[in-house]
């Protein structure tokens, strides 16, 4: 374990932004993208089983204000709350590239006039990348922070199917390959663990083959279920059940073991911020208390990230990039029946309530 760690046996977001700043920066969170391609039905898709009308946006409040006075709101808040200077603005509900550029761009510009931001952090999906939205990054790259987080939720084709994500772990690849070759920006992934089947192996497969790969950051959620989703249904007919506190901590613990200890972890469970929405698993309401108990579960077990990580070939090895770069078949072999879901799938009708919000 690092001693600049503070005693948690994991490195995080938080250390990685301090020694990139020279400061502690606050990640802030604004709402300014109101779809994605799931729910507009583009290509056959249908809305992600997880996902509920806010689209991943932690304060459903900041759809009543302008992305200027989201920022000022944080603004002040920052001031009340002390001790951060900085902050970088996260576009997180939704896709934040499925958008027109001058729209795009002309949001990056006003978020930047605030002197005390310091970069972008943009949430999309690996599906949603065009040649002109890739050099609309590396434009502002080259002169403030940019970090690209995608919700790949997990390599596994098995699961992505579960999710109804409607892209492929191979498009995940993809996108990650291509952002790194534009420039410097930073690559995040946000990974979901507790599907149907889902074990420790998964878990530790999973950190294998992140550690190998040209990204920055990892995010980890609990998948929950939330009011007006399809996971709801499926919880009402008995077809899923969310993994409990004790297993999702062994899930989390045995892929950060495995993680390499360059990666910073941005949070180590989902928040469900509005709890008359969350069905279960309870636990998920309370961040502290779920990450005092992954935390407490490390310490008294010794455990650290980076514990059990092999060094893998060189990145910049072109036979290790060549093979990287294609999904392992391993990641795409089933892992649970999915006869039960595909027979409750055919019977679904899909949706007034997750429809976006007018």
């Amino acid at each position: 374990m690092q001693k600049n760690w503070l005693n948690r046996p994991y490195y995080s977001i938080g250390d990685y932004y301090k020694e990139t700043f020279k400061d502690r920066v606050y990640k802030a969170s604004v709402s300014v993208a109101d779809t994605c391609p799931n729910r507009l039905g583009l290509k056959g898709m249908q809305t992600c089983t997880f996902c509920d009308i806010w689209g991943s946006a932690a304060y459903e409040d900041q759809r009543n204000f302008t992305l200027e006075q989201q920022i000022q709101n944080v603004q002040e808040k920052l001031t009340a709350m002390g001790g951060y200077k900085k902050f970088v603005v996260y576009f997180q509900s939704y896709t934040n590239s499925f958008m027109g550029i001058r729209t795009l761009e002309a949001m990056y510009e006003e978020a930047l006039k605030f002197p005390n931001v310091v970069g972008l952090v943009i949430g999309t999906r690996p599906d949603c990348l065009s040649p002109a939205l890739l050099q609309l990054w590396k434009k502002f790259s080259e002169k403030t922070y940019v970090s690209i987080e995608f919700g790949a939720q997990s390599f596994y084709e098995n699961f992505l199917e579960f999710e109804k994500r409607g892209h492929t772990a191979q498009q995940t690849l993809d996108a990650i390959y291509k952002i790194s070759e534009i420039g410097n920006i930073d690559i995040g992934l946000h990974m979901i663990f507790g599907h149907p089947g889902e074990t420790v192996e998964h878990a530790i497969e999973q950190a294998k083959f992140i550690n190998q790969l040209p990204i920055q950051n990892v995010k980890l959620h609990n998948l929950h279920v939330l009011k007006h989703t399809i996971l709801e249904k499926y919880h009402e007919k008995g077809l899923f059940k969310p993994a409990d506190l004790d297993h999702y901590t062994q899930l989390v613990a045995e892929f950060i073991r495995h993680l390499s200890p360059k990666f910073p972890i941005q949070r180590l469970s989902a928040l469900s911020s509005r709890w008359d929405e969350l069905i279960e698993p309870t636990w998920t309401k309370h961040k502290m208390i779920v990450f005092q108990h992954i935390i407490e579960y490390m310490q008294a077990r010794k455990m650290y990230q980076g514990e059990l990580y092999q060094n893998m070939p060189e990145q910049n090895d072109s036979n290790h990039q060549q093979h990287i770069r294609l999904l392992p078949e391993h990641f795409k072999m089933p892992i649970y029946d999915q006869t039960e879901f595909n027979a409750y799938n055919a019977q679904l009708k899909h949706p007034a309530p997750l429809q976006n919000l007018e």
